[in-house]
């Protein structure tokens, strides 16, 4: 990703951030495009395809490169601008239905497609219940209405968010999280 700079904001004001468009996310950052080496033949070195993004108010840095294209690494930087958003910064979990609009929870279990607007939203939720329910589970899944089962796959599906709920339970003097 890159060497991170101190937030500038509170967690929550950065969470929010969420809810902006990309032009409106991408106009929060210092945009810098770069030549990456590595493979792709004649074609990789001969424009400067790489993006790399400095959130100015999350201090966050995060790069796109594994396309040719700019406006692919662009797009693909700012998901992972979103992704980090909503793994890093906790925010207190809100007052009655938590779940924001397009994430589906049937029979106890969390439903949210990768490529649905609210899956950053519902990985930041997740994330925040855990922080809130001390780093365990079920606690942490009872606040949201979920099975246990349903939020540990929901969380080991994303390698930062795993990596995250890990990282909160060793800070709570816990195991870490294990999944089949």
């Amino acid at each position: 990703m890159g060497q991170d700079a101190a937030p500038l904001e509170p967690p929550d004001a950065i969470r929010r951030r969420l809810d902006l468009d990309d032009t409106r996310l991408r106009g929060e950052c210092v945009v810098h495009t770069h030549r990456v080496g590595g493979p792709g033949g004649q074609h990789r070195n001969k424009t400067e395809s790489a993006v790399r993004l400095l959130h100015r108010p999350s201090g966050v840095v995060v790069t796109g490169e594994e396309r040719r294209s700019q406006h692919q690494n662009a797009a693909s930087a700012l998901l992972r601008l979103r992704e980090a958003i909503a793994v890093r910064f906790r925010a207190p979990l809100p007052a009655g239905d938590p779940w924001p609009e397009g994430v589906q929870i049937r029979d106890r279990k969390l439903r949210v497609s990768e490529r649905n607007p609210a899956y950053f939203h519902a990985l930041g939720l997740v994330l925040d219940a855990l922080a809130a329910a001390g780093a365990n589970p079920a606690p942490a899944a009872a606040l949201l209405g979920v099975s246990t089962s349903s939020l540990v796959r929901f969380l080991a599906d994303n390698p930062r968010a795993w990596q995250e709920a890990n990282r909160l339970r060793s800070a709570a003097g816990l195991g870490p999280l294990h999944h089949d």
